[in-house]
């Protein structure tokens, strides 16, 4: 993988548990960027390339304990990091991606109960230093979460958990939060679409973006 030090590129991302809300947002921080003139990127994990894809149709779908799915999460990454991550930002693109490492953390982690030593040392191993410039956590209520999942789809094998593994996986959103303050900003997503639009907005031109 190359040198993240040669990166010109800028790599977003967006967290929260399953409803907060984050795929409204995605689309209208890509076309900001693009109207800045930036090539903007969107993609997705676990996803993002053919085999990531199919990686995520096994973890979403079938049983497993919770170290099978941080390893096939972490072996989509691998490949999305090698084929479509890293080649755009080394072109200057701004990648905007729908969860990236830290959803590991809170949902295998602090949700499954896993030890974190294993995610450390993934985390490390496959992403080489390469980590997001900015991330917003979309934060809210895991019962309002669930309120609005249940008016748009059907659930998959996480969105069938109880409250009790949303409150986990919220805190551990809060902790990676609390440990990288400078690069996860926290969205109070319970709050109105314009105004989770406003918070969004105030981040980034707080870094002059």
């Amino acid at each position: 993988m190359s040198n993240v030090s040669q990166v010109s590129g800028r790599f977003i991302t967006f967290e929260g548990i399953d409803g907060a809300g984050k795929s409204t947002h995605v689309a209208a921080l890509g076309e900001r960027f693009r109207l800045a003139g930036a090539e903007v990127l969107h993609t997705r994990e676990p996803g993002g390339t053919e085999l990531a894809e199919a990686l995520r149709e096994l973890v979403l779908h079938r049983p497993m304990d919770a170290l099978t799915e941080a390893l096939l999460v972490f072996a989509g990454r691998r490949d999305h990091l090698r084929k479509v991550i890293e080649p755009a930002l080394q072109a200057g693109k701004t990648v905007v991606c729908d969860r990236f490492t830290d959803a590991s953390f809170a949902y295998q982690g602090a949700g499954r109960g896993m030890d974190l030593a294993p995610l450390q040392a993934l985390e490390t191993w496959v992403q080489a230093g390469r980590e997001p410039d900015l991330t917003l956590w979309f934060d809210v209520a895991p019962a309002v979460a669930a309120q609005r999942r249940a008016a748009v789809r059907e659930a998959d094998r996480f969105e069938q958990q109880d409250l009790e593994f949303f409150e986990r996986v919220r805190q551990g959103y809060a902790d990676r939060a609390q440990a990288a303050p400078q690069r996860m900003v926290r969205i109070d997503a319970g709050l109105s679409v314009p105004e989770v639009s406003a918070q969004i907005v105030a981040v980034l031109e707080q870094r002059g973006w």
